[in-house]
């Protein structure tokens, strides 16, 4: 099953999680791909839509792979199979996330401006991406969920390996997804139309999902305007 844009995948997506009861969940959308996936989840649930910033960590010697991630707040996930391939020590590893904080912080500022990041203590916590391949982003963002106190920590995307299913729920109290392929060399296959998500489109989803839920509560109708 191809999605036809990452709002479409969003919406099936939302559709599964619909079962799971979820009790007044907030949505953190993968910044920046997985935000408009991110926006349709938290739409048609009726839940608040905030961002999971992270960077990868990629060593020099294996560029096509992301030996790790760091998320806000400092969380960090490192792969140790990739980094036995990279032939990286542990120091050398935390090197590189060090040297991609100034970056994620630019991007914390970016995003967010004056605007606090929500709080999760004893919430519901729907990570969401448009896609995993090797689950680097999306396990340094659920840590840092758990790290903020969230009780219940789900990872909800269109599309993730087969295989990959249980290394992620380490992370995750559940792993929700719509495809699980045998394989997966590239997200953007699964997608007809797969664009680049902008730094500015990140912000406007924010803004649009808080102006659109605040109207919700205000007329008592679902988000989702049904």
């Amino acid at each position: 099953m191809k999605f036809i844009d990452r709002e479409d995948a969003g919406r099936r997506l939302a559709a599964k999680l619909e079962g799971l009861r979820l009790e007044h969940p907030v949505v953190l959308g993968l910044a920046r791909g997985g935000m408009p996936v991110a926006f349709e989840v938290a739409r048609l649930l009726g839940a608040a839509l905030d961002m999971a910033i992270v960077r990868k960590l990629r060593a020099p010697a294996l560029t096509e792979h992301a030996v790790g991630a760091i998320a806000e707040g400092g969380e960090t996930f490192l792969n140790p199979i990739i980094l036995r391939e990279a032939g990286l020590a542990s120091d050398e590893a935390a090197a590189i996330a060090e040297d991609e904080v100034d970056e994620l912080t630019r991007r914390v500022r970016l995003y967010r401006g004056e605007r606090k990041a929500p709080v999760l203590e004893g919430r519901v916590v729907v990570v969401v991406d448009d896609g995993v391949t090797t689950g680097a982003s999306a396990r340094a963002a659920g840590r840092a969920a758990r790290h903020r106190g969230a009780r219940r920590v789900v990872l909800a995307v269109p599309v993730v390996p087969a295989g990959l299913e249980g290394e992620l729920r380490r992370d995750f109290d559940e792993v929700v997804a719509l495809e699980m392929p045998a394989h997966l060399p590239a997200i953007a296959d699964w997608y007809d139309v797969f664009e680049e998500v902008t730094d500015a489109m990140v912000v406007r989803y924010i803004k649009r999902a808080g102006e659109e839920l605040a109207a919700t509560m205000k007329s008592g109708l679902p988000w989702s305007g049904e």
